[in-house]
């Protein structure tokens, strides 16, 4: 049994780890966990200054991605006049 047990542990750790997307959420973590210190909610101030850092990052992410695709479809567009956008409805 503890033969299995340590087998089992020594494979799990030799596989690689997923990666986690916390951009956003050590900021906005830290800055919601001193408002919720100052209020007396810490950890519930921590877990939705993660939330909020994290979905503000996605959101300049798609600001960014818009920039980047308004420009392609303008220099498209200088290039080739009958041009028709895929991202269009």
């Amino acid at each position: 049994m503890r033969i299995t047990l340590l087998a089992t542990a020594v494979a799990m750790s030799l596989l690689p780890a997923p990666r986690a997307h916390a951009i956003g959420c050590l900021s906005g973590g830290a800055a919601g966990a001193l408002a919720g210190h100052m209020a007396g909610h810490g950890m519930l101030g921590a877990i939705g200054g993660c939330i909020a850092g994290h979905q503000w990052h996605k959101h300049q992410l798609r600001q960014d991605e818009m920039m980047t695709r308004q420009q392609y479809e303008a220099a498209r567009r200088s290039q080739d006049p009958g041009y028709r956008s895929p991202w269009m409805y």
